[in-house]
């Protein structure tokens, strides 16, 4: 084993420990309840859960997916949530190695996570991520993904601005509000990380996605429109899509060179 594998490795462990805290703030953050006290517990019989119960991703295996001490089922979000914070952890150290822009990928990804999963669970962007998530994404960017100041800038004042307009047109034409203002910030936050040039693509994905899935969702409720479907996660999916491909995607949609 190489000291390359050695480190993805620890890397894939410690990116399923972000993900089993990202779940604390998951449940935490909507209903505002402090993410370090009290110490994780179930929500049926409120038990306090073990240490050797709480191992990310391995406790849900052993426990077969129940509490330890009601049988209570445990939603298979929490595997899910470490298991991709792990495997995207891993993704962008292969990407970027053991670096601080890896640091700042990594950090940046996981609000992503945090925000689609709150945003599936509550239909809710928190301002308490999206707010202080802008200035710190845009110094990210600046200081340790070594993107251009100005670039980093128009990513931010255009993403929020862009959505902004899109939601006050929509609002004109149907009479009826079709953008939440957390949409806004956070796409805000995504272009002041990632530049102004990722937008037309997040934008091009995360719309697309989020019209197949709709029009799924619609067409499994008999047609009904008042099922809404959460923008969050498909900005989230077309963001971290952007990580990977961004300098494919900014060539093919910009410049039309391959």
């Amino acid at each position: 084993m190489t000291m390359t594998d050695l480190a993805g490795i620890v890397v894939f462990v410690l990116g399923a420990v972000v993900g089993s805290f990202l779940n604390v703030c998951i449940w935490r953050i909507p209903q505002g309840l402090s993410i370090v006290f009290p110490a994780s517990s179930c929500p049926r019989c409120g038990h306090s859960i073990r240490f050797y119960d709480n191992i990310p991703l391995v406790s849900y295996l052993l426990l077969r997916g129940r509490c330890r001490s009601c049988g209570e089922r445990i939603s298979l979000r929490y595997p899910i949530v470490e298991g991709l914070t792990a495997l995207m952890a891993l993704l962008l150290f292969w990407k970027f190695g053991l670096t601080l822009k890896f640091a700042a990928a990594f950090l940046f990804v996981s609000a992503l996570i945090l925000v689609a999963f709150i945003d599936i669970d509550h239909q809710i962007i928190p301002d308490v991520i999206s707010l202080p998530g802008i200035p710190i994404c845009f110094l990210l960017s600046v200081f340790l993904m070594e993107l251009p100041f100005m670039e980093a800038l128009l990513g931010l004042v255009l993403g929020g601005g862009s959505l902004y307009l899109i939601a006050v047109l929509y609002e004109l034409a149907t009479k009826r509000e079709g953008m939440g203002g957390g949409d806004i910030k956070l796409l805000a936050m995504m272009g002041a990380f990632l530049g102004w040039k990722s937008l037309l693509f997040i934008l091009l994905v995360s719309s697309l996605a989020g019209a197949v899935v709709g029009i799924s969702v619609m067409w499994a409720k008999g047609g009904d429109m008042k099922y809404a479907v959460p923008f969050g996660p498909f900005l989230s999916i077309a963001a971290t899509a952007y990580l990977f491909v961004g300098d494919y995607a900014v060539n093919l949609l910009l410049y039309h060179q391959i």
